[in-house]
């Protein structure tokens, strides 16, 4: 019987998180595209800004196609991001073979 993975938030700086599992790009903001971007989200009422006033520096996109700015690096994030989905394949992996394992008797 399989276990349902709980789901991991992704911190993204000053108190915010998102769910890790919806992320699908984390994105430098410094780009031509990626000011459009972020403008037309602003426009759409997609754009969660948690830079909390700060410069953005890194532009998160969601599942739902919500735009989310970051004070933070978009390097950081990342790094954060990959530890999150490490955590998780370890787990995985700890459940799996405790539910192989043949019942002591």
């Amino acid at each position: 019987m399989y276990r349902f993975m709980e789901q991991k938030l992704l911190n993204i700086g000053f108190g915010s998180t998102v769910v890790s599992e919806r992320v699908i790009a984390v994105v430098s903001p410094n780009s031509a595209p990626m000011k459009r971007l972020k403008d037309e989200a602003r426009k759409d009422k997609r754009l969660v800004d948690a830079t909390h006033g700060r410069k953005t520096r890194a532009i998160i996109i969601m599942e739902s196609n919500h735009v989310i700015l970051s004070a933070i690096q978009s390097e950081t994030i990342s790094q954060r991001f990959s530890m999150v989905k490490d955590s998780q394949q370890q787990k995985l992996r700890s459940i799996l073979a405790d539910e192989n394992e043949p019942d002591g008797l």
